[in-house]
């Protein structure tokens, strides 16, 4: 349902309502004209609202949003009831800006499933940036390979604490296994922001690779995404 029970009823001596058609019309036309680079960050989130809030001005909503989640990332990441602590956010509006992580998380999926890893690295990190870095507690996920080194499957395993998420090897084993992998590829984040693998982050991930290797399974990374960073265990040679 739309959420315009606050709109303002138009009149001849407040035409509130045609004032706010014509800036919907001109900013949808200059977005389709020039795209992402033709809009600032609240307008693009102005046009994520417009059809949740179709008679409401939404500027001041959009620009209470960045401020509170510092960017559109940071926005269209927030949890639900996150979103509506903000005036004129309610559950429709909420709904429109998760779905547009959503697009944005399944067309990056779509570029790395069922292809080499090794010719996709850049656009895996970026699936997991988008699905992972802006999240407040600890996601652990598992990227499985089979022997062409092509990612077939991907799940998340855990969610734990702000900074901590139980892992258990002889499950990842478990499942690697069940799907026929060859390969893993283990990633989860720091809410902190800052990739920096901890003390426990590489026990935990030489257990899994200890425990995975006699059955066949081959741990080729484990990756800790930030706010715009990342670090590769392996790359860091800490497998």
């Amino acid at each position: 349902m739309a959420e315009d029970a606050a709109a303002p009823v138009a009149t001849k001596e407040r035409p509130a309502s045609a004032h706010h058609a014509g800036h919907r019309d001109r900013l949808r036309e200059r977005f389709l004209r020039g795209g992402t680079d033709a809009v600032q960050d609240y307008e693009l989130l102005e046009l994520l609202l417009f059809s949740a809030i179709p008679r409401r001005d939404v500027k001041p909503i959009a620009k209470a949003l960045l401020k509170q989640f510092g960017s559109v990332a940071g926005v269209v990441t927030a949890r639900p009831e996150q979103l509506m602590q903000v005036d004129g956010i309610k559950e429709a509006s909420a709904t429109a800006l998760k779905a547009a992580e959503a697009v944005a998380v399944r067309m990056l999926r779509d570029q790395v499933m069922n292809r080499p890893v090794i010719t996709s690295w850049d656009a895996l990190i970026d699936y997991c940036t988008a699905s992972m870095a802006y999240r407040d507690i600890e996601q652990f996920r598992i990227l499985f390979l089979d022997r062409r080194n092509c990612l077939i499957a991907d799940e998340i395993q855990q969610r734990g604490t702000v900074d901590h998420t139980p892992v258990y090897p002889r499950e990842v084993v478990k499942r690697a296994l069940e799907l026929q992998a060859s390969a893993l590829i283990m990633v989860h984040n720091h809410p902190s922001g800052d990739p920096t693998p901890s003390a426990a982050d590489i026990e935990m991930t030489r257990r899994v690779r200890d425990a995975a290797q006699p059955l066949g399974v081959i741990l080729h990374d484990h990756v800790i995404v930030g706010r715009g960073r990342h670090t590769s265990m392996k790359s860091q040679g800490l497998i």
